[in-house]
């Protein structure tokens, strides 16, 4: 399991605690918290650990293959970095150095529209071509404009998040006065910072400008919430419907994946609105608590619209075997977001590179350990038992 004694941090809970002794407790709590009493969050990793795969044996396996194709970029393993907000915040310039060890080991690398780094730095820092996530605002005007901008610096794919019509209830962030600017709460954030120098040092002060990159002329300071709360509940817009997305599909020609879908029923109509392919996600436990579990949901999303789209899954994903268990339900791939920004948070660049070459190892240990060479031979039968089956 990992103690205070680790001389190398191994799994995302090893990153874990180091980033949470890293960071001030608001900026942990931010990235490491969910919604309401986190039960939708915790079931996500749970429902995970409770899915049983069949060993087989005596098969060949001296030549295991991870690589595979999403979204037509062959890749070394299917797994893709998930956008996460203010990544730039929990490490110096975070979204360049998460780029760049993504690059490293060849997986997709999304950029979050409310990414402390903007587009072109990204871009500047790439040897790959990496996706962007939007959010749909009020204004199209700015829309069009980070579509523009997304395109000009060689995106290849969108993944639009669409659950996320109004911000879910966060208790952690109020509890700690996160998004609060009285003056306890400002002198707790003060002692917070105080007393994590090397955060300070490396990211506070060498890593300026903290601004929302992408949105540098409309956000507020990222390091006040509840700003950036009142922001996103003004300028998202939560009128947002399926014909929004054929909109969208018309300005946007690269791949388009749906991020926030957990109903097939939904999955239909992002198939119905011209999407390439969707994302079965709760936004990691962060919005509606007390929803289902990605992996639980996984299954029907897929055999609704597994043939017509490429299904990935994030939510739960801790290692290379829940990797194999999400393609083995009928996911093309997944999406972490936690342990990469974890792992960034308590190591940079190299933590992420580490946690990524550990995840590509315990893939490739589960595949030779169930019989199977090539991702294409992962499916159901490998399934021994699976939550709700």
């Amino acid at each position: 399991m990992g103690g205070a004694y680790d001389i190398e941090p191994v799994t995302p809970a090893d990153y874990r605690r180091r980033a949470e002794r890293r960071l001030p407790r608001f900026l942990f709590d931010y990235i490491d918290g969910g919604a309401n009493d986190e039960i939708t969050l915790a079931a996500n990793v749970a429902d995970f650990r409770r899915i049983v795969l069949r060993q087989r044996v005596m098969r060949d396996v001296s030549q295991i293959d991870t690589a595979t194709t999403i979204a037509g970029e062959e890749i070394a393993m299917p797994l893709v970095l998930a956008p996460i907000g203010m990544g730039g915040m929990m490490a110096q310039r975070g979204e360049r150095q998460a780029v760049r060890a993504a690059n490293g080991a060849n997986v997709p690398f999304t950029l979050s529209t409310v990414a402390i780094c903007d587009l072109a730095e990204v871009r500047a820092a790439a040897s790959k071509p990496f996706w962007f996530q939007l959010y749909m605002m009020r204004d199209r005007g700015v829309v069009k404009e980070l579509l523009d901008r997304a395109a000009a610096a060689g995106c290849t794919t969108l993944a639009f998040t669409v659950d996320l019509a109004i911000t879910g209830m966060r208790h952690r962030d109020l509890r700690n006065g996160a998004l609060s600017q009285s003056v306890a709460a400002k002198a707790v954030r003060a002692w917070e910072i105080a007393r994590h120098p090397a955060w300070t040092l490396d990211v506070a002060l060498r890593g300026k400008p903290h601004g929302f990159g992408n949105l540098a002329d409309r956000v507020p300071d990222p390091t006040r919430l509840e700003a950036f709360t009142a922001w996103v509940a003004k300028e998202f817009d939560a009128s947002v419907t399926w014909k929004d997305i054929e909109w969208l599909r018309a300005q946007w020609k690269g791949k388009l994946f749906i991020k926030g879908v957990l109903e097939a029923d939904d999955a239909r109509a992002a198939a119905s609105v011209g999407a390439d392919g969707l994302i079965v996600s709760n936004h990691g436990g962060r919005q509606l608590d007390s929803v289902a579990s990605t992996v639980s949901k996984l299954p029907d999303v897929a055999a609704a619209v597994g043939e017509r789209l490429e299904v990935l899954v994030d939510g739960g994903v801790r290692s290379g075997v829940d990797v194999m268990k999400a393609l083995a339900l009928g996911a093309r791939g997944v999406m972490i977001g936690r342990p990469w920004i974890w792992a960034l948070a308590a190591g940079g660049e190299a933590g992420v590179a580490r946690l990524l070459a550990t995840m590509k190892q315990e893939l490739r240990v589960a595949m030779a350990l169930t019989g199977v060479t090539k991702i294409g031979e992962i499916d159901r039968g490998l399934i021994d038992r699976a939550p709700g089956a």
